[in-house]
């Protein structure tokens, strides 16, 4: 059975979570780790140590947010054909709009240097990745945090995560000087781990119920609820 460009497309987010995101996470915990017990004084570590655990962690937190980003354009974009696209041009437009301000938003955070201009950049790219996730192309087990689908969905899990990066970046030079503030730290680190693992599994179970673009038709006829689809036609003899 071979996959449309559309497939390969939808195929794009895990990929960047198998390739790059995770094992960048091995990577940050490690050298956070080894930073922690150099400072503390129970190891003799290199002094390089902390500040290799936070340019990785610079490039992990780009990475969610670049995989993250590249899900959303594809599942707004390839849910229906772009003529019968919800809204016309115009929406489609304010939606390009929108990617681009996050896309920006994010690097400008990149090189901010002060800290209200980290602050509000960092809160920009999360708010942009928000509301393009709130579109009604995006599939999502329940937006109602009192509900337990909602602290099942992949989809809030990442943006939860997305926040604890970017919290974790934008806080680094204040990390670097208070101990309150690496408490803080530790405490959003051990958050995100525990949110990947979540992740781990939530998404494998999302991917299981995504047909191929071509089985969408007769996947879409059944009915979920009762588990039950319209019976195939026996073939004539």
């Amino acid at each position: 059975m071979a996959l449309q460009t559309i497939d390969w497309l939808w195929l794009l987010h895990p990929a960047l979570a198998v390739v790059v995101i995770y094992p960048l996470v091995g990577m940050v915990v490690r050298l956070g780790v080894q930073a922690r017990q150099r400072r503390l004084g129970q190891s003799k570590l290199p002094v390089t140590s902390g500040r290799d655990h936070a340019d990785l962690g610079r490039w992990l937190t780009g990475s969610v947010v670049l995989a993250v980003l590249v899900a959303l354009v594809v599942v707004i974009l390839t849910k229906v054909p772009l003529a019968e696209f919800a809204g016309g041009p115009s929406r489609l437009a304010l939606l390009t709009l929108v990617t681009a301000g996050t896309a920006a938003a994010f690097a400008a955070f990149w090189r901010a240097r002060q800290p209200p201009f980290r602050a509000s950049f960092a809160l920009l790219c999360w708010i942009g990745l928000i509301g393009l996730g709130l579109q009604p192309e995006v599939w999502r087990l329940s937006d109602n945090p009192l509900e337990p689908a909602f602290w099942q969905s992949h989809f809030w899990g990442g943006i939860g995560l997305i926040g604890l990066l970017l919290f974790a970046m934008a806080a680094k030079p204040e990390t670097q000087r208070s101990l309150r503030w690496r408490r803080l730290h530790v405490s959003a680190t051990v958050l995100a781990a525990v949110v990947l693992v979540a992740q781990g599994i939530s998404g494998p179970r999302d991917l299981l119920e995504i047909p191929l673009h071509w089985q969408k038709p007769a996947i879409y006829s059944c009915d979920f609820e009762a588990q039950q689809c319209p019976a195939v036609p026996a073939p004539q003899s």
